[in-house]
């Protein structure tokens, strides 16, 4: 079986980040007629595609404290504390653009994966998102989706289908988990590193399973401060109960999984690219349907046995679907970063492609399974998008 840790990918993406720098600066000399002075770290620009449904996107951002738990990494910490952004469909693209991330939690990367790196942290932190902070929600109740990061990797990084979700009308909670990220900012200043764990070899108690569990922890709790009586979030309105799905890379894969296991509200899940720990356990996810999404270097049937031990045990509607010329960060912003950079290994998809196909598919799971709508595309192989194969093992 073929694990994948997250956190062994970031040294790459922060020196692909450095060598974007080195590139563009080299361009803008061999474009110009005579020497120009050299670019500058700050001119570069990082930018998302953009959203491909038909409502524009507002985000807000929350912070909330779970008083019945204390923090299970730094208990010195006290209550368990998570930074949520909200995505959600808006009337119209106004209010200022949503940041990618705090300028912190921007500088936490860089200073943890690449010291050396020479990109200042404002070119990470100014990446271009179409979200706009606090805008105008459109009327209505909409599905809800979670999504949750890999291990060692910031909300941030799944940005691009948050976004998407939310221009097709659903509104979207991507959750950072503390000290499991690479960095994460709260309202006091604070910045909270994955220290506890991103430092050690292995997962400490039980490795990953035991990070798994918490976060299970950490999204019912999100589930009630949006859904109970007294909501955390002012658009909590927006929410249909009835229709909760959720997503995640890599670990947050599994923790999608996981959390269906232990909370009968969430309705559909899907893995990108994540090794389970354990295989799903047989009836957890009674008959509700599931979504696998990965890399054919890693996921097709006998590359990761929690997979292939898994799919018996999924009792409900179901795809394994791999994607051929991907990698792990493929189903992540960060393959737009690497390929900018030429840091891509040869052969892999473009993230253009990659990204394109994980937003239709995602979308097309959730369309039919939270919205009922027909999705011919989850029917079999589809001649426009010969990379995506569908395994029935």
């Amino acid at each position: 079986m073929k694990q994948h840790h997250t956190r062994a990918r970031l040294p790459l993406f922060a020196l692909a980040m450095s060598l974007l720098v080195t590139s563009c600066a080299e361009a803008s000399a061999a474009g110009s007629p005579s020497p120009a002075p050299t670019t500058t770290a700050a001119a570069v620009t990082l930018e998302l595609p953009r959203p491909t449904g038909p409502y524009p996107v507002g985000r807000d951002v929350l912070h909330l404290v779970d008083q019945s738990r204390t923090d299970p990494w730094v208990p010195a910490d006290g209550p368990r504390q998570l930074m949520v952004s909200m995505y959600y469909p808006a009337r119209s693209a106004t209010g200022a653009a949503a940041p990618y991330m705090t300028l912190e939690e921007a500088r936490s990367l860089l200073k943890r994966k690449a010291p050396a790196a020479t990109i200042p942290a404002e070119t990470v932190a100014a990446t271009r998102t179409y979200a706009h902070a606090g805008a105008r929600p459109k009327d209505g109740r909409h599905p809800l989706m979670v999504l949750s990061p890999g291990r060692g990797l910031h909300r941030a990084s799944l940005t691009f289908l948050a976004e998407d979700l939310g221009s097709r009308g659903y509104v979207v909670a991507l959750v950072d988990h503390a000290y499991e990220s690479s960095g994460t900012t709260f309202p006091d200043g604070r910045t909270l590193t994955c220290a506890p764990l991103c430092d050690q070899p292995k997962p400490p108690e039980g490795g990953q399973a035991t990070i798994t569990k918490s976060r299970t922890r950490d999204i019912s709790f999100v589930l009630d401060r949006l859904t109970g009586r007294n909501p955390a979030w002012k658009n909590a309105r927006l929410i249909d109960a009835k229709r909760i799905g959720m997503a995640g890379h890599s670990l947050g894969g599994d923790a999608s999984a996981a959390t269906m296991g232990a909370d009968q509200r969430v309705r559909a899940g899907a893995n990108l690219d994540g090794t389970f720990h354990p295989a799903v356990p047989a009836g957890s996810l009674g008959k509700r349907p599931f979504l696998l999404m990965g890399s054919q270097a890693d996921h097709v049937p006998g590359k990761d046995d929690t997979w292939d031990a898994s799919w018996p045990d999924i009792g409900g509607w179901k795809r394994w679907l791999t994607v051929a010329g991907t990698e792990h960060t493929s189903f992540t912003d960060l393959s737009l970063l690497q390929q900018a950079a030429g840091m891509s290994d040869p052969g892999t998809l473009s993230p253009q492609r990659s990204l394109q196909l994980t937003r239709a598919y995602v979308g097309a799971f959730f369309d039919r399974h939270l919205k009922h709508k027909k999705q011919p595309l989850l029917d079999g192989p589809a001649p426009a998008d010969r990379e995506v194969t569908f395994h029935t093992p």
